[in-house]
């Protein structure tokens, strides 16, 4: 068992590689290039992909092995980064990223997003059932050291290495995982899938969806349930960034410290959750506790917008605005596990040859809510302005808590 999960902890790592750069390192990276919050925002577009994957996931599916699959979206990703590595990031006073990077980055998000549904794929084959809760828990792990090393580590190099030896590292390191992945004996032993037709994608599955029982609720719940989580995390540490802190230090905080925070705050979750503790009164204690949380973190903020205001090295003020950072990110993790327990409760109830469909449909919802804030808090702040803009991200947050109180009854 141990060869399977050293094996899945490389392949996951890798694949947490894109989120990390993107939601971590490329924001730094514009912000101290000159860009505006806009623009800054509007960056995370290129996650679209991601929004998609029922579209490709049949054919990961039924066409090819899932190795196959892995070993050639994991050696795209590698070429994509070679490509990067040849072309200069954003430069100051430059209206966004030029054409053709974000193209590329646009493409590294396809590819991420084709190797995450083969990659799942071939964790379902590859453990037994007695395997599954430890492989669970490595997937998890690996995904945010990956988005760690991404977002967290390489910006503590930025001053350092070079952009292009930056993405020459992630390029070597995608190109070493494929030669894993394709020389890995466990692998190899996998039996191949026998030749089918692709299930079709018609408005009858979806409507068979929709009519599982609580199917309409929890979508709305997870559209909604991290808006202002998720608005506050990608502007916070960007006015850090305005007030003094360093991108190096800021990087280290903000992936390395609020990962950490947030895999703490998901496996407090988890033990919650194996204690029996009845799921939906705890998902309302773990809201309620985020929006105390948020609502600290807006203080501050109110404070740190008025002109002038500077994070002295050593002083107070810095040290709650990181420990705040880190604060979101551990009632986030607490937030997301009971979420996802959630989630796969409802899916349970649909027939089982829909339960897959219905989960991917769920946590495809999901994303789409987590990016609708995320892409447009940089809008939303250069118009309204800080104070308002979090003002607006605390009743987002409160919206979710009250949205409980109609959970139908067929939801634990």
């Amino acid at each position: 068992m141990h060869g399977k999960l050293l094996l899945l902890a490389g392949l996951y790592l890798v694949q947490g590689l894109p989120y990390g750069l993107q939601s971590g390192l490329l924001p730094m990276l514009l912000r101290a290039g000159g860009l505006s919050l806009t623009r800054v925002g509007l960056a995370k577009v290129l996650y679209a992909p991601w929004l998609f994957k029922l579209v490709w996931a049949p054919l990961v599916d039924t066409r090819g092995s899932p190795r196959s699959w892995v070993v050639v979206s994991t050696a795209a990703l590698g070429l994509l980064c070679g490509l990067l590595a040849a072309l200069p990031p954003a430069e100051a006073g430059q209206a966004g990223l030029p054409v053709t990077v974000a193209g590329l980055l646009l493409l590294l998000n396809l590819g991420a997003a084709v190797q995450d549904v083969a990659l799942d794929v071939l964790a379902v084959q590859l453990l037994e059932p007695a395997e599954l809760g430890p492989g669970n828990t490595v997937q998890v792990v690996a995904y945010k050291l990956g988005s760690v090393l991404a977002g967290g580590g390489l910006l503590a190099l930025v001053p350092t290495l070079s952009w292009p030896l930056l993405f020459l590292l992630l390029a070597t390191t995608y190109w070493l995982a494929a030669a894993l992945a394709w020389a890995a004996p466990a692998l190899q032993q996998l039996p191949r899938p026998q030749p089918s037709e692709l299930p079709p994608h018609t408005l009858r599955l979806l409507r068979d969806l929709l009519a599982v029982s609580g199917t309409l609720w929890m979508a709305g719940f997870v559209l909604t349930y991290k808006l202002g989580e998720q608005g506050a995390s990608s502007l916070f540490p960007l006015l850090l960034l305005d007030r003094g802190l360093s991108a190096p230090e800021l990087g280290l905080w903000n992936a390395v410290g609020a990962v950490a925070c947030s895999i703490a705050g998901s496996s407090l979750g988890g033990a919650l959750l194996a204690r029996h503790r009845q799921l939906l009164p705890l998902l309302r204690s773990v809201l309620q506790l985020r929006l105390g949380g948020l609502a600290c973190q807006s203080a501050l903020l109110f404070y740190l917008d008025a002109p002038g205001t500077r994070l002295g090295p050593g002083t107070v003020l810095r040290g709650a605005a990181l420990l705040s950072l880190c604060l979101q990110h551990f009632l986030g993790g607490l937030v997301t596990t009971a979420t996802f327990t959630l989630m796969m409760r409802c899916s349970q109830l649909a027939p089982s040859a829909l339960q897959g469909t219905h989960y991917s449909l769920l946590a495809t919802l999901e994303l789409l809510g987590k990016l609708l804030l995320g892409t447009m808090a940089g809008a939303l702040a250069d118009s309204l302005g800080l104070p308002c803009c979090f003002s607006l991200f605390l009743a987002l947050s409160a919206m979710p808590i009250l949205y409980l109180s109609l959970a139908p009854g067929t939801l634990p």
